[in-house]
């Protein structure tokens, strides 16, 4: 499986349940990664998206606690393992993680690869994305450097190691 985000210089991924920034070309390339693909996330990064409705062209999984929570177009379920279960008719290339911070820190020991956009700025930000450098992981490939006006960012592939997974991060 995979992780995608979009993280600041300090990892953070959001402020009051929205993205810290919007970049387009960022933004265009998340949505040619996942179309057609299976998309895993909590609840409040479903009710985050524009009239809280699921992404188009994607089987969009939704991890609530909430029993009775229903969403028209979205598979809800109310665990990481029944998200697991949800996705298993997709190859483990085929299905990214997209948020939030919880879910992220509770799904990393079971992906292989996590596809960053590291924008060199810090934010004021109330969640972050698990800090993959300090854990030891390698940036296994990266873009240029890029600009959406005095932003400074990159896309990154990261493998995640089995030495690490073992270790239970």
């Amino acid at each position: 499986m995979n992780l995608i985000a979009a993280v600041d210089k300090n990892w953070a991924i959001g402020y009051k349940n929205e993205l810290l920034v919007r970049i387009p070309e960022d933004q265009k390339w998340f949505r040619e990664t996942t179309t057609g693909k299976a998309v895993i996330m909590g609840r409040k990064t479903l009710e985050s998206f524009p009239n809280k409705r699921p992404l188009k062209n994607r089987t969009n999984i939704v991890i609530t606690k909430d029993m009775n929570y229903k969403v028209d177009g979205a598979i809800v379920v109310h665990s990481i393992e029944e998200a697991v279960e949800a996705a298993k008719d997709f190859a483990d290339e085929d299905i990214y993680v997209i948020g939030g911070a919880s879910i992220y820190k509770q799904m990393l020991p079971l992906c292989d690869v996590a596809h960053i956009t590291k924008i060199d700025y810090a934010y004021d930000a109330d969640s972050y994305f698990p800090n993959l450098e300090d854990e030891g992981f390698v940036i296994t490939e990266s873009s240029d450097e890029r600009t959406y006006f005095d932003l400074i960012y990159e896309l990154s592939l990261i493998h995640i190691s089995e030495p690490t997974r073992r270790r239970g991060i």
